[in-house]
């Protein structure tokens, strides 16, 4: 199958599901209202509460859910084939993510800012708020502690990526500046930031930068003296104004992305790509996982994810300058993500050589999860070499992308965990405690840290690792639990909820199944942890979900709310 067919027929179906669905959704079940007063006007404080144009507020939304997820996910996801992981994409992307992310946005607005977690009480009940916000919890610190170790890990084996990585921040926060302070336009700065950056590459691969004499004088493995100094810069990050640091480097990566996809596509094109991998793959090692139900856990972001809906309501909501505006960030923001799964899925099947390469970096579960990363990474380098870039700059142009992207991921991350650990304490009468902002952030960024830093089992280096098999049933759950407060919401209004029940109803069966499978792989391994967790996470699934039906039916039998 030649590579450039695939990216005509999936860039064409987004082009028509942006075209016809997202409009749909906007004016049939969301009904947007542009004279809305939204969050950022109404409570405009110029630190979180911030009116945006909408091109730089997609830039931020997208940039801070996509992080290295809709990379690795397919990444690993394409061991069961190409087929599965690129049909999840595709229908995933238009009728979950879309719908998922494009909705929480709007019901957070709607209700001051809150977020998804917050607003399962107000839409379903009290105490599914609680139950929520735990779950949320459990996920941003995941989230955290998973991003700040991929990092770690890339500037380990790439550290040509650390200045190119460096200096988009000074960049970033002059454009901040130059934009907010002096009232300038922002994409002409922006632009250059982006060739600076670039620039920045070429200059990182002649001085890598290692911090080996660092940790040996600290005493510590150099990637824990990396976790350590990414965990450190998230804490002032978060601090800042979301104009300052956020937004614009949100804006960059968002150019960033496009021209990625762009180079990454043209190479597949002048290279004439072949797919060389199984479109099923019929040589499954003998313990793999089947891909029903994990292809669904699996890929999360480039498909729909539960953290999208942290980030919607958690900053983006605060941010929407126009209620209408909302369907360009989310709507198109998931279109966005979809496209860089589906480069990911052709790095990985087109850009690792010949049916033998594949095979043998795909030879069973364990190969294509421990180097899902790495073949992205090599796979792009190719594409660049078919344009005449050479294949090692094209890695740590790949390796780039996916730090400046996680970073953001990040900086989101432990901002949405301050919110949440405010809300918590609002909830628990403890109103002065959630005023002090600078503790909070400091228990937002230790609680990740040191789950980064706890020893896993053999192996394994760090406890994410042993948690990684529940990190994806539990966003995927986030994300279902997020669209039955969409639906609830949307009934509410007299609307149909039809187009987040659909995707509600999968979501759950197919995390409920994964958990159920896990349950049991756990209790035979005698892995009592990850029993404890799995137990956990399943019981509050199974608790808010009756609470949604509940008031699903409640909403179905008293009729509408006024819009």
């Amino acid at each position: 199958m030649p590579a450039i067919v695939l990216i005509v027929l999936v860039l064409g179906v987004f082009y028509l599901g942006w075209r016809f669905y997202s409009r749909y959704l906007a004016e049939r079940v969301y009904a947007l209202d542009p004279d809305f007063t939204t969050p950022a006007h109404e409570f405009r404080d110029e630190v979180d509460f911030v009116p945006t144009n909408r091109f730089v507020l997609l830039g931020h939304h997208f940039t801070s859910v996509a992080g290295a997820a809709p990379i690795v996910g397919p990444a690993i996801a394409v061991y069961w084939g190409w087929l599965p992981a690129l049909l999840w994409v595709v229908l995933g992307t238009i009728f979950a993510a879309g719908v998922h992310d494009f909705g929480s946005i709007v019901v957070s607005a709607r209700n001051r800012g809150q977020n998804i977690g917050t607003l399962s009480g107000r839409v379903i009940s009290p105490r599914a708020s609680t139950l929520f916000l735990l779950i949320i919890f459990f996920l941003v610190t995941l989230v955290n502690a998973v991003f700040g170790v991929v990092m770690a890990i890339l500037f380990v084996a790439h550290p040509e990526a650390v200045i190119p990585a460096l200096v988009v921040i000074p960049i970033a926060i002059f454009i901040g500046q130059w934009a907010y302070r002096l009232g300038r336009a922002i994409l002409v700065p922006s632009l250059i930031g982006l060739g600076l950056l670039y620039a920045a590459i070429p200059v990182g691969m002649h001085y890598p930068v290692r911090i080996d004499g660092l940790a040996a004088l600290l005493g510590l493995e150099v990637r824990t003296t990396w976790i350590l100094l990414i965990f450190a810069y998230t804490w002032i990050a978060s601090r800042l104004p979301v104009w300052l640091l956020l937004q614009p480097r949100d804006y960059i990566n968002g150019q960033q992305l496009i021209v990625a996809l762009v180079l990454i596509f043209a190479g597949v094109a002048m290279g004439m790509d072949v797919v060389t991998a199984p479109a099923i793959n019929g040589n499954l090692a003998a313990d793999s996982p089947h891909w029903f139900p994990f292809l669904f856990v699996t890929i999360a972001c480039g498909a729909i994810s539960g953290f999208h809906s942290l980030v919607a309501s958690g900053t983006t909501s605060k941010q929407l300058d126009r209620e209408t505006d909302a369907r360009t960030v989310g709507y198109l923001g998931a279109l966005g993500e979809g496209s860089l799964a589906l480069a990911a899925i052709l790095a990985c099947t087109a850009g690792l050589g010949s049916a033998a390469a594949w095979a043998e970096k795909y030879s069973d579960f364990g190969a294509a999860s421990g180097g899902g990363l790495g073949n992205f990474v090599t796979g792009v380098g190719h594409f660049l070499g078919n344009l005449g870039i050479p294949p090692e700059l094209g890695a740590v142009f790949a390796s780039v992308v996916v730090i400046t992207f996680a970073g953001t991921t990040m900086d989101t991350g432990v901002r949405l965990q301050r919110f949440i650990l405010q809300e918590i304490g609002e909830m628990a009468g403890l109103k002065r405690l959630s005023r002090r902002v600078n503790l909070l952030t400091t228990v937002a960024v230790l609680i990740p840290l040191g789950l980064a830093l706890v020893p896993g089992g053999e192996g394994k280096g760090f406890a994410f690792g042993r948690l990684w098999t529940l990190f994806g049933t539990t966003n995927q759950l986030t994300a279902g639990l997020a669209l039955a407060v969409i639906a609830v919401w949307v009934m509410a209004r007299g609307r149909n909820p039809a187009a987040a029940l659909v995707p509600l109803v999968f979501l759950l069966a197919m995390t409920s199944w994964a958990l159920v499978i896990n349950l049991i792989s756990f209790y035979r391994e005698a892995d009592w942890l990850l029993l404890g967790m799995d137990i956990a996470v399943f019981g509050l699934a199974i608790w808010l979900t009756a609470e949604a039906l509940i008031a699903l039916r409640r909403r179905g039998d008293a009729g509408a709310d006024p819009p």
